[in-house]
């Protein structure tokens, strides 16, 4: 099967500046295997209307472009965040990396792998950050991905995971929490 690559150059236009520059930002790669093919777990990503659905933080993408989305994202005190976005790569099945548009009050970039798991057990799934606290307004950073973004992948990472798998996400919401010991009965 042929895989297609989206060419985004266009001739005799300069390129933009990276979202990052290289050594200048904050990494962070976790990965997972999820039991199903890499084309379904791609066309449930590449629709980034459905993002909202496991990653917490996010209240909408809306696509605007083949390529390009705006973002609306919680901030602390029922404020949001928004900024747009644009897929710079793409090949089916396989991968999508983006980076804040030029315009964004922050520079971030991105990609998702999807490759065959060893053994034929699903595809294994990487999401790779990186973000430039340098050049962004920190308090917008931490609000999008917490004081722990590592933590905050992981965790929107084990969401995809287990919507992918089971249709639904696993939630303690509404339920009581003990205090951790137990009443003695008389």
């Amino acid at each position: 099967m042929h895989s297609a690559t989206l060419d985004l150059e266009q001739p005799d236009v300069e390129a933009p500046p990276p979202a990052v520059r290289s050594g200048e930002g904050v990494k962070v790669i976790r990965a997972c295997t999820i039991n199903r093919s890499a084309a379904e777990l791609f066309a449930f990503w590449r629709n980034l209307e459905n993002l909202p659905r496991f990653m917490i933080n996010l209240v909408s993408v809306t696509q605007t472009t083949p390529t390009r989305s705006h973002w609306v994202a919680r901030g602390s005190r029922n404020k949001t965040i928004e900024w747009d976005a644009v897929i710079i790569n793409e090949h089916p099945n396989e991968m999508i990396a983006w980076k804040t548009a030029e315009e964004s009050e922050f520079r971030h970039a991105g990609s998702i792998r999807f490759q065959p798991a060893p053994g034929g057990r699903g595809t294994e799934v990487v999401v790779s950050l990186e973000y430039d606290p340098l050049h962004s307004d920190v308090k917008i950073l931490t609000r999008l991905f917490g004081k722990k973004p590592k933590d905050s992948v992981s965790q929107d990472l084990g969401r995809f995971k287990a919507l992918m798998e089971t249709g639904e996400i696993p939630s303690t919401a509404g339920q009581p929490v003990g205090s951790g010991k137990q009443k003695e009965e008389q």
